[in-house]
C-alpha cells in the first residue's frame, strides 16, 4: 500500500528528504526533513504533532525546552509545516501505522500555511455528509479512503494500458465534440460559436471512430477516454464516467472474449491476488434472464428461478390462476423464518426498489405451511418443494404475474434478498459472460426496435433469415462481461457490410437518406474496405468500485457530481452571460441569463458499449 511510504527524490523536491509514511527504526538517529499537514496537535507537558502527507503519518515530539516550541503550540488541523529533525525511538509505539516505531525531534520548523477549521473531520470516520464533503472535495481527498480509492484506480487503469500495449493495442484519442444524432439516449451539446445555429454533441462512446480506426488498419486500438450521458443518475451512473475502450480487427467473438477474459484475470491478480484459472462460464441471455430474471446476474449464491405455473394453476387461487407465470426461488435454511421475517421480505418485494405485486411463502418443514395452505394442501405444496429440490428447511419465495415484469422484479428480489442475508461477499469474484443478446429490442410506446446494443452490433450468422421475417427473434454477436452482478464491461462483433448495416437502419426506422446523414462518412469507410472487426468496453468507474468492494463509483473520482449531476465544489452547471449567449447565437429573454446550453440537450444512438460503467 502506499501508506507504507515512498522515498520522496531529492532530484525532485529540496524541499523535503522522506516522506511521511517512510521512515523506520534503520533511520533513527539520522537527520530528516518532512513537509505535510497537520493532523492533530496535542499538548500534554510535551507538545504532539501528527503530520501527514499522502504517504502516511510521522509523529513530531516538541518539549518545551526546544527552540520549535512555541511554533509547535501555535499549529492547528490542516496547517501546511515543514519540521527538519532527528529521528529517535517512539517512547510508546504502536503498530497501528507504519511509522509507529519513531518520531521526529525537530531542530528547525516552518509553517507555510495556516488553515481555517476544516468543516468536518480529516479522518478515515469522518462526521462530514457527503453534500458537505462534495463541496469541499479537496478536503475530502485527504482522508485515506478516498485518497486509496485514487490510487487503486490509478493502478487499474495503469495496468490496462501496460496490458494492452503489451498485446499490440495502439493508444489512440478520439474527439469529443462530435456530431449528434436523433435516437436514444440523451447527449451533451455544445454550441458552435463559429457556426451560428450548430452544435456539437459530447460522446457517449467513441464507437464509429474506432471502427473507423478498423478501417484505417490501426487493427488494435484502445483509449481510457471521458464519456457522457445526459441521463438520470444513482449510485453506478454519472454524467461523465471514465471507460476504457478497446477494438480489434479480423476477429471472432472468441477472440475478442479471450483477450479480454485474460486482462480481468490479469487484473483481479494483481489488484486483489486472486488468481483465476479456469475459463469464465458463459451464460446465453435467454437462461440469463429465465433463472435470474436479469441480464447481469450474480452468481456468488443460487436462488435459481423455479417455474411453477404448470402446477399451481386450477386450485382456485385467482392470483396464481390468472398469471402467466408463477416463479419462485428457494432460499436455503431460512424454513424457520419468523412471522417478522416473512412481512419484511414480503415489504421488500412490494417496495419501490423491487416493483413486485406481492410475494408467496412456502416453508419445506416436515408438514409444510404456506401464506396459501387455503387452496393447496400438504401434497401440492411437496410437490413445490420437489421442483426447487428444496430441503426440510427451506422457504420458497413466489411471485406471480406477467411473465417479463415478474421475472424482472424477482431479479431485483433475488439480489436485494442475497444482500441482506450476506450472501454477496464482496471479498469473492464470480465473473461470466453473457452471449448471445437479441439484436433489437421492441419499444412498445413508439411502435419499433430499438438496437439493443447498438445500430453497429451484428447478428448471429445462423439468425441472418429471421431478420426480414421476424427481426425480434434475431441473436446477435453481443456479450457482456458480468462480475458479480455488475456489467462490467460490454461489448461485441460489428457489422462491416454496407449492405448489411442499411438493412439494421431500416429496421430502427432510418430511412436510406436518414441513414447517410447521420452516419455517411461510416458507410463511406465501409465502401474503401473494412475488415471483421469488434471489440469491448470497460468501465473504469465501476471496474474500481467492484475491486474496492464499494457499491459507488463517485468513491473512485476524483471530482464526482452530485444526484442532480451538479458539481458542488465549483457550481457547475452555472448561468452565463447574455454576451456569452450572444456570442454563441443563443437568444436570451429579459428574464434570466441562463445558459440555456445547460439544458438543451439532444437525443442519439445508444453508441456506448458499457452504458456508463
Amino acid at each position: 500500500m502506499e501508506s507504507k511510504g515512498t522515498k520522496v527524490s531529492s532530484q525532485f523536491s529540496s524541499l523535503r528528504t522522506h516522506n511521511c509514511g517512510e521512515l523506520r527504526e534503520a533511520d533513527i538517529g539520522n537527520v530528516v526533513t518532512l513537509c505535510g499537514w497537520v493532523q492533530k496537535a496535542r499538548n500534554v507537558k510535551v507538545t504532539f504533532i501528527d503530520l501527514r502527507d499522502r504517504f502516511g503519518i510521522t509523529q513530531v515530539v516538541v518539549d518545551p525546552t526546544n527552540d520549535c516550541y512555541s511554533v509547535a503550540t501555535s499549529l492547528g488541523r490542516e496547517f501546511v509545516i515543514s519540521v527538519k529533525g532527528t529521528v529517535i525511538q517512539r517512547s510508546n509505539k504502536t503498530d497501528k501505522i507504519p511509522t509507529g516505531a519513531i518520531e521526529i525531534v525537530p531542530i528547525e520548523m516552518k509553517v507555510f500555511s495556516q488553515s481555517l477549521t476544516p468543516p468536518f473531520l480529516i479522518e478515515d470516520e469522518t462526521d462530514g455528509h457527503q453534500e458537505i464533503r462534495m463541496q469541499y472535495r479537496y478536503l475530502d481527498i485527504r482522508r485515506n479512503p478516498v485518497r486509496e480509492a485514487l490510487v487503486l484506480r490509478h493502478r487499474v487503469a495503469q495496468l490496462a494500458r501496460n496490458y494492452l500495449s503489451a498485446h499490440d493495442f495502439l493508444e489512440i484519442e478520439t474527439p469529443f465534440l462530435i456530431k449528434s444524432t436523433p435516437e436514444g439516449a440523451r447527449d451533451f451539446v455544445v454550441p458552435s460559436r463559429m457556426n451560428p445555429g450548430e452544435f456539437y454533441a459530447l460522446p457517449q462512446s467513441p464507437q464509429t471512430f474506432k471502427q473507423t480506426l478498423m478501417v484505417s488498419g490501426i487493427d488494435r486500438y484502445f483509449q481510457i477516454v471521458k464519456c457522457f450521458r445526459d441521463e438520470e443518475l444513482r449510485a453506478d451512473r454519472q454524467p461523465e464516467f471514465t471507460q476504457i475502450d478497446c477494438e480489434m480487427s479480423f476477429v471472432k467473438q472468441e477472440d475478442v472474449m479471450e483477450m479480454f477474459e485474460n486482462f480481468v484475470k490479469h487484473i483481479l491478480k494483481e489488484i486483489k491476488g486472486i488468481d483465476i484459472q479456469e475459463p469464465f462460464p458463459k451464460m446465453e441471455y435467454a437462461d440469463a434472464m429465465k433463472y435470474y430474471g436479469i441480464d447481469k446476474p450474480d452468481i456468488r449464491f443460487e436462488m435459481k428461478f423455479v417455474e411453477l405455473t404448470d402446477l399451481v394453476k386450477g386450485k382456485g387461487f385467482a392470483i396464481f390462476d390468472n398469471a402467466e407465470i408463477v416463479v419462485g426461488i428457494c432460499a436455503s435454511g431460512l424454513g424457520q423464518a419468523s412471522k417478522n421475517d416473512i412481512t419484511k421480505y414480503t415489504d421488500l418485494a412490494k417496495s419501490r426498489e423491487i416493483g413486485g405485486s406481492g410475494l408467496i411463502w412456502v416453508k419445506t418443514t416436515e408438514n409444510p405451511t404456506s401464506s396459501v395452505s387455503k387452496f393447496y394442501n400438504s401434497e401440492d405444496l411437496k410437490a413445490w418443494a420437489n421442483a426447487f429440490n428444496a430441503t426440510k428447511n427451506d422457504l420458497l419465495l413466489i411471485m406471480a404475474g406477467p411473465k417479463d415484469t415478474t421475472r424482472n422484479a424477482l431479479g431485483r428480489f433475488r439480489l436485494a434478498l442475497g444482500s441482506q442475508l450476506n450472501l454477496r461477499n464482496p471479498n469473492v469474484y464470480k465473473p461470466l459472460w453473457v452471449i448471445n443478446f437479441p439484436l433489437l429490442e421492441w419499444d412498445e410506446d413508439e411502435k419499433r426496435y430499438n438496437a439493443m446494443h447498438h445500430p453497429f452490433t451484428c447478428p448471429l450468422e445462423e439468425d441472418l433469415h429471421l431478420l426480414e421475417t421476424n427481426p425480434g427473434a434475431v441473436r446477435a454477436y453481443a456479450y457482456d462481461l458480468v462480475l458479480n452482478g455488475w456489467e462490467s464491461g460490454g461489448g461485441s462483433i460489428r457489422i462491416h457490410d454496407n449492405a448489411l448495416q442499411l438493412q439494421m437502419f431500416k429496421h430502427l426506422g432510418f430511412t436510406p437518406e436518414e441513414a447517410n446523414e447521420q452516419f455517411g462518412f461510416l458507410l463511406k469507410a465501409f465502401q474503401y474496405g473494412a475488415p471483421p472487426h469488434g471489440g469491448i468496453a470497460f468501465g473504469l468507474d465501476r471496474l474500481c468500485a467492484l475491486l474496492g468492494g464499494q457499491p459507488s463509483i463517485r468513491d473512485y473520482m476524483a471530482f464526482p457530481k452530485n444526484n442532480q449531476g451538479r458539481d458542488q465544489m465549483i457550481g457547475a452547471p452555472s448561468p452565463i452571460t447574455s454576451k456569452q449567449l450572444d456570442e454563441l447565437n443563443i437568444r436570451s429573454t429579459a428574464t434570466t441569463t441562463t445558459a440555456t446550453t445547460t439544458a438543451t440537450t439532444a437525443t442519439t444512438t445508444t453508441t456506448s458499449e458499457t452504458a456508463n460503467k
